[in-house]
């Protein structure tokens, strides 16, 4: 006589012990604890910006892809900044594409491009970015 052991009678023959059968949560702490630890050892597989690009434009495809809100997208880009200034390969800007970033922040009044500059309460006029990358220069 087969044994059932493993096997739920509900689930037809599946079991419900492994990684699969585990909720989407538990995996996703389980895999992080892994490339963590790959991480730390030097094993872990390095995207290129090709790849990265790839894997996005599937997600993108299969309907799977993340869509980031404006603050979750503004956490992602301050945590990768602080990584890269400690990595020591943040890019540093220089005065002119400072001042080319301030001119086009200015432009789009900060949100979207809808509002006015003068009424803009985040990121300043496109003078003040440019004054203010013309001053962080001269401390370096």
């Amino acid at each position: 006589m087969p044994s059932n052991k493993g096997k739920d009678e509900d689930n037809k023959g599946t079991s419900q012990r492994g990684f699969a059968s585990m909720d989407e949560d538990k995996q996703r702490e389980i895999a992080s604890k892994g490339g963590k630890a790959a991480h730390e050892k030097g094993t872990a597989h390095e995207f290129t910006s090709e790849e990265a690009r790839e894997a996005g434009r599937a997600a993108h495809e299969k309907g799977t892809a993340h869509e980031f809100t404006s603050e979750e997208a503004r956490e992602a880009g301050r945590k990768g900044g602080h990584a890269a200034h400690e990595k020591g390969t943040a890019h540093e800007f220089s005065s002119e594409e400072a001042r080319e970033a301030g001119r086009k922040g200015g432009q789009s009044g900060g949100k979207g491009g809808s509002e006015d500059e003068s009424s803009s309460t985040r990121g300043g006029t496109s003078e003040q970015h440019a004054k203010a990358g013309r001053q962080s220069h001269k401390n370096s």
